[in-house]
């Protein structure tokens, strides 16, 4: 038996020479190397793996940051109260010795002032020097009874939030607010509640680093070659110039996960479509696929039910797709004809403007979205249709025709505006619609009337907050503007009935934008306006869209669409988040990534725990 083991182990031997036995165990993959193999095949287009960067990307820098402060609000009628001995009361007497307010405790047991607490949200891509919304509210416990008329002093703002053990941390102070404040709702009725808080549009200005946006590779697919391939990718379609006339990629690999993005001047006022289009850029670049992706998305293009996601694919594809989307300008539906015009308009083809001025017009679904793509053409035709639209009935396509001129040209003959010593603005739209006024409460703070005669009716007897008393007299074709201040004589002015002269007026009686605002709602409530006045009357995203009957091609498609979501609001009409709410929800389009301890924040949110 041995002998016949002996054998047979010698026959291998001479069978495998002097090769030696692999004896070795399979090796575990690592989580590098799998990565590597996951970006290899991805990038050669290995069956199971998509051909848009969207699906390998993350975003961070969307969420919105919550600012906290601790201010004092002055020049209440007698509504303030003297703060007990608090954290908060100790955080604000410091913060105006730092000032050097001659004595703050006196300051602050004064009943026409009281301390507030401060709350703003900062918002995505915000530059530094620039202007965001601001929130005050008395705190639970406050004896204060109203912040009606009050003035909110400068205070600054920073992200908190609560550590276990270490109590309330905060960073830098990232902002500075104060102003104003604007209480209660349009037309409430001034309860309790609605004056213990209030808004000041555009009171807080910036001043940390700016904000931008970054795209992180996912965790399975990191790897330098990943991360630089989509750059590239990304910078083919989207660049800038330099000064010297060099073209500079808008995006750029700085580690083998993280991409940081620079937000193309077309998208200023829309950096949602960005991210929607830069998702659908496609990571190979292939001649022959590409061909034949335009086929299909042609053919997709003219039927309305894929007809957005088409427009979408073509402008991420860039300028070899505008003979598409040009086609698409000549369809009989105004859904496909729509999707096309808002494509061509990112790619700066003033062939969009008069689609998108008839699809702002005619249909409430595509009117956000229209009016932000005409902010994109760099050509007068966009301005001469936004013109057309100040004829319109209704007083959001109106004020967003005015929003989105302002942007384009803020000195345009047709929208432009006088400002106020109080920061305020004024601006005086010829319209050959019927009259009407809009006053804001969000973003910036300015009063828009829409009809250059249009006049006050009277009788008239309206205060514009507790300074200032408004009179018309049917008798007589004038108005009347008392201004009462303490321990002096009243002041009057008297102007024409006409709305704007009467704003005007009290712009140089030093009136604030709250007093303004408080005269022209009353205003309405006594019917002494001719029209119609709207508050933040502002287009929406996720608009239901109803296909007409005719366009369907068959009883099974669909009836109807939501045209976008609320998360794909244009950052144009994006009104903040002074709810009460002390969370943010992230843009629902998009994953986005957490923001990590590189950014330098102290937190996704920060939180004030009181």
């Amino acid at each position: 038996m041995i002998r016949c083991l002996l054998a047979c182990l010698a026959s291998i031997i001479l069978l495998v020479g002097c090769q030696q036995l692999d004896l070795k165990l399979p090796q575990v993959q690592t989580a590098e190397e799998k990565q590597e193999d996951n970006s290899r095949a991805a990038l050669r287009g290995e069956e199971g793996h998509s051909n848009l960067i969207g699906d390998y990307v993350n975003v961070a820098g969307l969420n919105t940051v919550v600012l906290h402060g601790v201010g004092l609000v002055v020049g209440l009628d007698g509504t303030g109260d003297s703060p007990p001995p608090s954290g908060y009361a100790a955080m604000l007497l410091d913060d105006m010795r730092k000032r050097k307010v001659e004595d703050p405790n006196q300051l602050l047991g004064r009943p026409d002032t009281t301390l507030v607490m401060v709350r703003a949200y900062l918002p995505p891509l915000i530059r530094k020097g620039e202007r965001f919304d601001v929130e005050v509210r008395l705190p639970d416990g406050s004896e204060a009874t109203s912040l009606e008329g009050g003035m909110l002093m400068n205070c600054d703002l920073s992200e908190q939030m609560m550590v276990p053990g270490q109590g309330v941390l905060k960073n830098d102070w990232l902002a500075i607010a104060g102003g104003p404040v604007l209480t209660g709702g349009a037309g409430d009725s001034g309860t309790s509640g609605s004056v213990r808080q209030g808004v000041i549009p555009g009171g807080a200005v910036y001043r940390g680093d700016d904000r931008n946006l970054s795209i992180y590779v996912r965790p399975d697919y990191k790897s330098i070659r990943m991360a630089h391939t989509i750059a590239k990718r990304i910078g083919q379609r989207f660049h800038d110039y330099d000064r010297s006339g060099i073209k500079q990629p808008l995006a750029e690999a700085l580690t083998n996960s993280k991409i940081e993005l620079i937000v193309h001047s077309r998208y200023r006022d829309n950096y949602p479509r960005y991210l929607q289009c830069i998702r659908h850029i496609t990571l190979r670049d292939q001649k022959l696929e590409g061909h034949l992706r335009l086929q299909r998305l042609q053919a997709e293009l003219m039927k309305g039910p894929t007809a957005e996601q088409a427009a979408l694919e073509l402008e991420a594809i860039g300028p070899d797709a505008v003979p598409v989307l040009l086609q698409g300008l000549k369809s009989e539906s105004l859904e496909v004809r729509f999707h096309s015009a808002q494509a061509l308009a990112y790619l700066n083809r003033s062939e969009a403007a008069p689609v998108l001025r008839e699809a702002i017009a005619q249909e409430p679904a595509f009117r956000i979205y229209g009016l932000a793509a005409m902010t994109a053409i760099e050509d007068p035709a966009a301005s001469i249709e936004l013109h057309k639209l100040l004829d319109h009935d209704s007083i959001e396509t109106r004020y967003g025709a005015v929003r989105a001129l302002s942007e384009i040209d803020d000195r345009d003959a047709m929208i432009a505006g006088e400002k106020s010593e109080q920061g305020y603005t004024l601006r005086v739209v010829r319209s050959s619609g019927e009259p009407m006024v809009h006053v804001t409460r969000r973003k910036k703070a300015e009063v828009v009337v829409f009809g250059e005669e249009q006049q006050f009716l009277s009788p008239m007897v309206v205060s514009a907050g507790k300074r200032f008393l408004v009179k018309a007299d049917p008798a007589k074709p004038v108005v009347s503007i008392s201004r009462f201040t303490t321990g002096r004589p009243v002041v009057q002015q008297k102007c024409s009935r006409e709305v704007a002269e009467v704003i005007r007026t009290l712009m140089e009686m030093d009136a604030t934008y709250p007093e303004v605002v408080q005269m022209l709602l009353e205003a309405e409530n006594q019917r002494n306006l001719v029209g119609v006045i709207g508050v933040d009357a502002l287009p929406r995203a996720g608009r239901t869209y109803q296909r007409p009957v005719e366009s369907l091609a068959s009883a099974e498609e669909p009836k109807s669409t939501t045209v976008g979501s609320e998360g794909t609001t244009p950052n144009l009409f994006q009104a903040g988040e002074l709810d009460g709410s002390d969370t943010i929800e992230p843009e629902e389009e998009f994953e986005t990534a957490t923001e990590t301890a590189e950014s330098g924040s102290l937190g996704e949110v920060g939180l004030l725990v009181e």
